[in-house]
């Protein structure tokens, strides 16, 4: 059967602060030294595989990635701000512990309402950040029609098109786990789609 696209969808690499939760969403913070090795590593278990075109976000905690997978690719290379992580608007750079102390209750109601939840500051809710990704996520397809793609992408944006894939409902966005570095392939025939793998 033939195949419209291969999407290998990466997290980026650990980032500087991990330790402690961070809120780092447009905030533009570096990979570790770990997270440098976790994209050398998927890029010697990408090296066999034929890709096309490269995407990331703007931020370069994924531009980095998408550099050191690239080496070994002499492919197109697109860095997309619509790909950018979900906006945590005055939580911006926050530490779990620190938005727990300064917005006392909040976290408890994103809890219960985790699809629509809006941060302080004109933050991005879940939906939000679907409506800003999937639109573009589509034109991206559609634009590299027949060709296999690498998206090397963040923890909710990976998983907001992980839920779209599979038609789960984005209140379940957080039952998909995104480990630092991992690796999804989708498969997109013309009359159906085919999920691979997710956080390998």
């Amino acid at each position: 059967m033939e195949k419209a696209n291969r999407l290998y969808i990466v997290r980026h690499g650990q980032i500087i602060g991990h330790e402690k939760y961070p809120a780092n969403g447009h905030t533009d913070v570096d990979i570790t030294e770990a997270g440098r090795l976790q994209m050398e590593q998927l890029a010697v278990r990408l090296i066999d595989s034929e890709i096309n075109v490269i995407y990331s976000s703007d931020l370069q905690r994924t531009k980095k990635g998408a550099g050191i997978i690239g080496r070994h690719h002499a492919v197109p290379y697109k860095s997309v701000s619509e790909f950018r992580e979900l906006f945590f608007g005055l939580w911006e750079g926050l530490t779990m512990e620190e938005i727990i102390r300064d917005f006392p209750g909040e976290l408890d109601k994103r809890k219960n309402n985790i699809a629509d939840f809006r941060p302080p500051g004109n933050g991005e809710s879940i939906r939000d950040l679907s409506e800003r990704v999937i639109p573009r996520f589509m034109n991206m397809l559609r634009d590299e029609k027949g060709k296999n793609i690498l998206l090397v992408g963040h923890g909710v944006v990976n998983r907001i098109i992980l839920c779209h894939v599979l038609g789960i409902d984005l209140s379940k966005v957080f039952n998909i786990q995104q480990d630092y570095g991992c690796l999804n392939i989708i498969d997109y025939f013309p009359d159906h789609t085919l999920v691979r793998l997710i956080n390998g």
